[in-house]
């Protein structure tokens, strides 16, 4: 049960791997894939996490292994937080930007597609927010992939 089979290094050197990759898989994935889960999104998650479960392990079902991979993922995930308060170029580059989709009542369209953010979503935080687009002063798509809206 707690007898690893691989040396202790390796569990260490497979977690900061596997969180590395995951962490710019999901930061390519754009703000909107993180912001809100629809059903796909969440059936991609649950699969990620069995796809790199191998991987985080090397086959290894020992109790003590299981551990050492936890506290590796943990301890990357307090560093990186701890790093991304202390360094701005790092956080922007982790955790990204508020984007400008609109301004003065206009809708930004290329910002929008890039952003892969439908006027529909737009609309209805519009809604939301009791604003009539000609009302609206400028609309973000904030970095957690929310959409917040000041009025004129």
């Amino acid at each position: 049960m707690f007898d690893i089979s691989l040396p202790w290094w390796e569990f260490i050197a497979r977690g900061l791997i596997i969180y590395l990759a995951l962490l710019l898989l999901v930061r390519i994935s754009g703000k909107r894939t993180v912001g809100q889960f629809t059903p796909f999104d969440l059936v991609v998650v649950l699969l990620l996490s069995e796809a790199v479960s191998n991987g985080l392990s090397g086959g290894d079902d020992s109790v003590s292994g299981g551990l050492i991979v936890a506290a590796t993922l943990v301890g990357l995930n307090f560093a990186l937080g701890w790093l991304t308060s202390h360094y701005e170029p790092l956080e922007k580059a982790v955790e990204g930007r508020e984007v400008l989709i609109g301004r003065n009542g206009e809708l930004y369209e290329r910002v929008l597609r890039r952003e892969r953010v439908s006027p529909a979503d737009v609309h209805k935080v519009l809604r939301e927010n009791d604003c009539a687009l000609k009302e609206m002063r400028c609309i973000f798509l904030e970095a957690d992939g929310s959409i917040s809206v000041i009025k004129k």
